[in-house]
């Protein structure tokens, strides 16, 4: 599902028109990436938790040369599915 065919579900299961449905979506997915931007923990119960995690600066290789490189310290977004969500897609 790609976020045309999402937009067109929510809209359709919230009884709204598309182009609402569509501000919703972006409001939601841009509040989402802002917090996350400011290190804070976006937490949706039964969804899942969006947060931000520090990667250490770590040794890597680069694969055309082996010779060994440095990898920088990074901030990673992390999503961590929820116990319903994790039921509801269970085998």
């Amino acid at each position: 599902m790609n976020k045309t065919e999402l937009i067109a579900a929510v809209a359709e299961k919230a009884g709204l028109s598309k182009k609402d449905a569509d501000s919703a979506v972006n409001a939601l997915l841009n509040t989402i990436v802002d917090s996350v931007a400011k290190s804070e923990k976006v937490q949706i119960v039964g969804f899942g938790t969006f947060e931000l995690h520090n990667r250490s600066e770590r040794q890597g290789r680069d694969p055309r040369t082996n010779s060994p490189i440095t990898i920088p310290a990074s901030r990673v977004p992390a999503f961590k599915a929820g116990k319903a969500f994790k039921d509801a897609t269970a085998l």
